[in-house]
């Protein structure tokens, strides 16, 4: 059974993967075997921690920076990373902008479509094209609580986050019969830079401790176990799935 899990000479892309999320699920893959190409707006040369981990499980770590608000910049990135033999893709980069829906501007509207949606379709467009061609491949999509509910003061956020739900959905439909799985993570109340606000409002962050049936906030470890899952060949049967990994949130 374990050898289900193993992911010994592959080869995955993981955007956002600076630290966070994208940072741990990075170390996860290459403890499980897979050599590890990062990608973040500001990622060092050398991968700083996350690509000291990888290399200290024995695997290799490549680092490139990409802005994902910049269309060429993620079209350059996709055509580069499609002619390569990548078996996985992890996409997690993400941003959020905080502003009443009364408030929220253009700008930031564009910015969060632009880097949370667009940016991950063109990614995939071309890595997964390629995988198709190939007859196999792994895509993870990182989702969100929002992805089923409207969140508050983030209409950006969540109307990108309800759209990468539909777009896992739309490239499973199309591309489960070729060999290619496309799943999504939806983290729940997650210790990261993107809950930093929330966590320092005494008001909220106790609120949504109350709800979480786990009682904690969520670790960006917390997610190791899932993206091997949906990376490895134990979860050949699942397509377009959004797996959610929120404390019990979704339950309560």
């Amino acid at each position: 059974m374990l050898d289900n899990f193993n992911l010994a000479g592959r080869t995955a892309v993981v955007t956002g993967a600076r630290r966070g999320i994208g940072g741990a699920i990075a170390v996860a893959l290459a403890e499980a075997g897979a050599d590890v190409i990062g990608v973040s707006a500001a990622m060092p040369e050398d991968g700083a921690d996350i690509g000291a981990a990888v290399r200290a499980a024995g695997r290799t770590f490549t680092a490139i920076r990409c802005d994902f608000s910049d269309r060429d910049a993620v079209q350059g990135l996709a055509d580069r990373l499609a002619q390569q033999p990548i078996d996985i893709l992890f996409n997690n980069a993400g941003t959020i902008e905080r502003a009443p829906a009364a408030e929220h501007s253009d700008e930031l509207w564009d910015r969060v479509i632009e880097i949370n949606l667009s940016a991950q379709f063109v990614l995939t467009r071309a890595i997964g094209g390629a995988m198709c061609q190939r007859g196999h491949g792994k895509i993870v999509f990182t989702a969100s609580l929002l992805s089923f509910q409207g969140g508050i003061t983030v209409p950006g956020y969540a109307a990108s986050k309800g759209g990468i739900a539909q777009l896992t959905k739309a490239f499973a439909n199309e591309w489960a019969s070729r060999g290619v799985n496309v799943n999504a993570i939806a983290p729940g109340y997650i210790a990261t830079d993107n809950t930093e606000a929330l966590r320092h409002d005494e008001t909220r962050s106790r609120a949504i401790l109350e709800r979480i049936p786990a009682g904690r906030w969520g670790q960006p470890e917390d997610f190791a176990g899932p993206a091997v899952f949906l990376a490895s060949s134990a979860s050949d049967y699942m397509h377009g799935s959004i797996l959610t990994v929120d404390g019990g949130w979704m339950g309560r």
